[in-house]
C-alpha cells in the first residue's frame, strides 16, 4: 500500500471534520451532513479505484 494514499485519505478526513465543525457551530447542520457525505463519497471513490487496480494486477499475474 502506498503511503501517500493514506495521507490523502487522512487529509480529506481532517478537512471534512473541520468543515463539519464549522458548519455545525454556525447552525447549518444540513450542510454539515452533506459535506460529510461528500467526503465519504470521495474517499470511497479513491478506495474503489485502488481495489480495481489490485484486481487488474491479480488478473495479469494469474493470466485471467
Amino acid at each position: 500500500m502506498q503511503v501517500d494514499l493514506i495521507f490523502k485519505i487522512a487529509a480529506i478526513g481532517i478537512l471534512v471534520s473541520v468543515l463539519n465543525q464549522l458548519l455545525v457551530r454556525s447552525g447549518r447542520e444540513e450542510q454539515a451532513m452533506l459535506t460529510t457525505l461528500a467526503g465519504l463519497i470521495v474517499v470511497l471513490m479513491i478506495v474503489v479505484r485502488e481495489i480495481s487496480e489490485l484486481f487488474d494486477f491479480i488478473k495479469a499475474t494469474f493470466g485471467f
